[in-house]
């Protein structure tokens, strides 16, 4: 789940003129094209413009693993946009355009029944409310993973993304098995990611992900989770036993300064993809760094899994 994006991107190469290419949901659907396991395929339950809809069913119809039929659902609205300017290799400011609307639980819970696990990224922040969000919790019985992403940031007027504290931050955890923010958004929750790792934690999350750009990610792992076997939904109390935490550095780019757009997209994508494929946790985040790692020597999503599985020169 996520929102297929438009993006427009200024400043990623100063030489460069503005580069307009898929983004939002693009970089994880291509993540999970390139490191699920032969025995898994996804289905893309997203939404999609009238006006973007044909490309967006063409980028879904060139993946490998995606389910056979796979294709977002069109509805009569302007698919999301996004502006990007970026002010260093890892700050940018985003304004965003659009109307794709968010899911109700009534056209929702259809797509989700023959579905073993849920990988959801808040692309746009709109995709789900609280209460939708719940009753998935309720409903579904597989794994969920989550990266809350945009759910931490606000539209002003002019469409421009700001951050903004997140209400209940205790009753969104509840939600998900797993959780994937960035240092900023951790900070809109928590004033420290030990603050959030005792929020996680004591509402049943079972690994939390805080990605730190070129720094690597700093992770929490309940005592008793180290694959997806371990699997727990305990009661809501603290957990039983020490939470593990490290900082796992990130990997160099083989090419040198590139493209970080999607990185955190790809990270949680990869990460996610290969616990389902039965990783141990490390083995899992050290998968994800690489597939990051290659993700900032290839520009854009185009083309991107067959990069990600070794199958492309740099774009």
């Amino acid at each position: 789940m996520g929102s297929f994006v438009w993006d427009v991107i200024h400043g990623r190469d100063p030489r460069d003129v503005p580069v307009e290419e898929w983004g939002g949901i693009t970089y994880a659907l291509s993540a999970l094209d390139a490191s699920l396991a032969p025995d898994w395929e996804f289905v893309p339950v997203l939404k999609v413009g009238s006006d973007l809809a044909v490309s967006a069913r063409n980028f879904v119809a060139h993946l490998d693993r995606a389910a056979p039929g796979a294709a977002p659902v069109e509805v009569p609205y302007p698919n999301n946009r996004v502006v990007l300017y970026y002010q260093s290799d890892e700050r940018r400011c985003e304004m965003l355009s659009g109307g794709v609307p968010k899911w109700h639980w009534l056209g929702l819970k259809p797509l989700l029944a023959d579905l073993d696990a849920l990988y959801i990224n808040l692309i746009s922040g709109f995709e789900l409310d609280l209460e939708t969000a719940q009753l998935i919790r309720q409903y579904f019985r597989g794994p969920i993973y989550c990266d809350l992403h945009s759910l931490l940031l606000a539209v002003q007027p002019d469409g421009m993304r700001t951050l903004q504290p997140l209400p209940n931050p205790a009753a969104w955890m509840r939600c998900f098995d797993f959780v994937q923010v960035n240092e900023d958004e951790m900070s809109m929750m928590a004033p420290d990611p030990m603050g959030l790792a005792a929020i996680a934690f004591a509402n049943g999350v079972n690994t939390l992900a805080i990605t730190l750009g070129s720094r690597g990610v700093v992770y929490f792992a309940a005592p008793w989770f180290n694959r997806l076997s371990d699997l727990q939904r305990p009661s809501l109390s603290a957990a039983p036993g020490a939470i593990r935490t490290a900082r796992v550095p990130a990997k160099l780019p083989r090419h040198g300064p590139g493209d970080p757009t999607g990185c955190g997209d790809v990270w949680g994508a990869t990460y996610f993809s290969r616990l389902l494929a039965g990783d141990s946790l490390d083995a899992a985040i050290d998968r994800a760094l690489d597939a990051a790692t290659r993700n900032v020597d290839h520009r854009g999503a185009t083309g991107l899994a067959d990069y990600l599985r070794g199958e492309l020169s740099i774009k």
